[in-house]
């Protein structure tokens, strides 16, 4: 099915603007199944995600453009979480029949730009039209070190870490379903709710400094990531409610509406910073400001199973995956 601007001259509209595809094979040739945030095969990581109209955007709430970055961003991490660097996309566009004519242009120039200031050259897709918007990425990228970072590197000893602060994609959605008038008041959280920015270089660098644990990203919640990483590492983790990173917004708009600010950072889905252990005996960040969203020692990886909070009451608590759920 052809959309109205015409596919193929939609088609040559996006690849216009698009990298050229330059040769780039990896350094380093490895192989994994599914099972962490990306697969590899000869070298290759890859990816794929999707975004569905309804479910992962709004356009009543979203531009075409931060609907586009959101899509592209969640692609992105998950490269970024096996301590790669994307270099190549292929991306379905389904565009909603009702979108306007502009509405379209927007997400394929989006589409083309968004790709390109990042580096990445998209070679392929689809495009067709339907009844609710959707785009479906698969992108394919290298490995900064000789290793990916995986959900099973860690071990007995290593402390946690969350790079980058929480609770800020689940509170703009919080304030975009329960208070729309204080979308100005809290822009940094709607705005990263819509269209998440992070360091997409976060995992190449922790690679680079030597991070060589385990790491993902936080797609689904800090609760539910912390234990699929225990379960995939097979051991326990230890984590302290009073280091929990909790962005200083959600702190103030918690306060404003008497809910709790914790609940935003364990549980709150498509957040995309990331959560990884490490071995070094020498705590390398604080004194390393190449993390633009800051290294938070969260706890420590121990024998056994599952994940345990030690409260600020002085509790003990087992931490459930609340998952955000798609389905």
């Amino acid at each position: 099915m052809s959309v109205d601007l015409g596919e193929f001259k939609f088609i040559e509209s996006v690849l216009k603007k698009s990298l050229p595809m330059g040769e780039s094979a990896p350094a380093h040739r490895g192989w994994l199944p599914v099972g962490d945030d990306c697969a590899m095969f000869d070298g290759w990581l890859v990816t794929k995600d999707l975004s569905i109209e309804g479910t992962h955007f709004r356009m009543d709430w979203s531009s075409p453009e931060q609907a586009v970055e959101k899509h592209i961003v969640s692609n992105v991490s998950d490269i970024s979480s096996m301590g790669g660097v994307p270099k190549f996309a292929l991306c379905g566009i389904c565009m909603n029949k009702a979108w306007s004519a502009e509405t379209r242009e927007r997400v394929g120039t989006a589409i083309a730009e968004g790709f390109a200031k990042r580096g990445i050259a998209l070679i392929g897709g689809d495009t067709v039209a339907g009844d609710c918007g959707m785009f479906s990425t698969t992108l394919l990228g290298t490995c900064a070190g000789e290793n990916p970072l995986v959900r099973s590197g860690a071990k007995p000893g290593d402390a946690v870490y969350v790079a980058g602060t929480l609770g800020k994609s689940a509170a703009g959605l919080w304030i975009l379903m329960n208070h729309p008038e204080a979308r100005d008041e809290f822009p940094a959280l709607v705005d990263y709710h819509l269209a998440p920015k992070i360091d997409e270089r976060c995992g190449a660098k922790l690679a680079g400094m030597g991070v060589r644990g385990a790491c993902m990203d936080i797609s689904d919640g800090l609760s539910s990531e912390l234990n699929h990483l225990a379960g995939a590492s097979r051991v326990g983790i230890e984590i302290r409610e009073q280091d929990i990173p909790v962005d200083p917004e959600v702190l103030r708009m918690s306060a404003r509406y008497g809910v709790d600010p914790l609940d935003f950072a364990m549980n709150g889905g498509e957040e995309y910073e990331l959560l990884f252990s490490n071995s070094c005996k020498n705590d390398i960040f604080p004194k390393n400001d190449a993390l633009s969203g800051g290294v938070f020692r969260i706890g420590t990886v121990v024998e056994g199973s599952g994940v345990r909070m030690r409260c600020i009451d002085g509790e003990e608590r087992f931490v459930k995956a609340q998952a955000w759920s798609h389905l």
